[in-house]
């Protein structure tokens, strides 16, 4: 009985991500009747529902943090794909698409999929438990790759303007690599137990963590079915792009603001899965996903556009304005008293929930 009311929603996850691909392969770099953006944004949510499905089918057979990471990787791998793509294409209007993406998918991770989570989670079970090692050594390499990487490039003096110089940007994308080679390493051999759930009472658990693992064939189709799933997120979201721009110039929005729009859309399978996470009294997979993909966001974008700056024409400006890096480090202040006690109330969620808004206000009005 189980299995036949299983079936229909395996088949369509199956379904969604080829489905995503004939789209996206479909309508890459034509311009879309209304009809058609619509029918595109409908496929776009359904397949960022197929992929939280996959991942949480490879987070079940691999355990945690594996299927955290697994998550974050494939989604930040392709997110760096797309930018490059985007600088090489582009011209010198996108001088400075790679600091507002990264930037962006920060106060994303570390405000919105934080704060929602731990909102969720304390509203359901009245205080959200993790461990405050993990969380804290992952804060502590989000700090210090986006001050490298963000920060300093605004106040070096070799080059004009918020850029490094080349030497320096070798240096960036060397550091980035080693914390986040070294972040991993924490997170999956050397003290793993820092990064996994925190056992309470109360806790809910879902049918499927009570089941046996899956097969390692189902595993292994379920895994290319995320990748698949993934590119087609972010494949869609590139090609909803004009009519995205096309919305924010009617409502009068910077153009800036449709980076925002592009990387919520991508970063939407991460903030799912936290969130049911969040619902089951798995904060510590919350905030993996969270930090990890923070991490990974600009430990993976910065050595890529260091190497692509090579074929490169024009400034590649990374650093920060003031505003922006007044949100940063109100987020950092704000995260590290977060995590600390290793518990949180509904305010910390609110907080967090609160600087997004922030942000993506500023964005809208800077």
């Amino acid at each position: 009985m189980a299995s036949a009311t299983r079936s229909p929603l395996h088949s369509w996850t199956t379904v969604l991500p080829a489905v995503a691909l004939v789209a996206l392969a479909a309508t890459w770099g034509r311009t879309l009747p209304p009809v058609l953006v619509v029918v595109v944004a409908l496929v776009l949510a359904g397949v960022v529902l197929a992929a939280v499905h996959h991942a949480e089918v490879v987070a079940h057979r691999v355990g945690e943090p594996f299927g955290s990471l697994v998550l974050a990787v494939a989604v930040t791998v392709i997110e760096v794909a797309l930018i490059v793509t985007l600088m090489v294409s582009g011209g010198p209007e996108t001088a400075s698409l790679a600091r507002d993406t990264v930037f962006a998918a920060v106060m994303i991770t570390c405000n919105g999929i934080v704060g929602l989570s731990l909102l969720l989670g304390a509203l359901r079970y009245g205080l959200a438990v993790f461990n405050a090692e993990g969380s804290g050594a992952a804060l502590a390499t989000v700090t210090t790759v986006a001050t490298l990487s963000l920060v300093l490039p605004t106040f070096t003096t070799s080059r004009p303007g918020p850029q490094f110089s080349p030497a320096q940007l070798a240096f960036a994308a060397v550091a980035s690599l080693v914390l986040y080679a070294a972040f991993v390493l924490t997170q999956t051999v050397r003290h793993r137990d820092f990064f996994l759930p925190v056992p309470t009472p109360g806790t809910v658990d879902s049918p499927e963590e009570h089941a046996d693992p899956p097969t390692g064939r189902a595993t292994a189709a379920s895994l290319l079915l995320l990748l698949i799933a993934l590119v087609g997120v972010v494949g869609l979201a590139k090609v909803e792009s004009p009519a995205i721009e096309a919305g924010v110039a009617a409502v009068g929005f910077p153009p800036s603001f449709v980076g925002v729009v592009i990387a919520l859309l991508v970063l939407l399978p991460e903030t799912l899965a936290a969130g049911r996470a969040a619902l089951r009294n798995r904060l510590q997979i919350s905030l993996n996903l969270a930090f990890g993909s923070a991490v990974a966001s600009i430990g993976l974008t910065i050595p890529a556009i260091a190497i692509a700056s090579i074929w490169l024409e024009g400034p590649l400006l990374l650093g920060l304005g003031s505003t922006q890096m007044v949100l940063l480090a109100v987020t950092v202040v704000v995260a590290a008293l977060t995590v600390v006690p290793g518990r949180a109330t509904r305010l910390q969620g609110v907080v967090h929930l609160v600087l997004l808004a922030g942000f993506l206000f500023l964005a809208v009005s800077p």
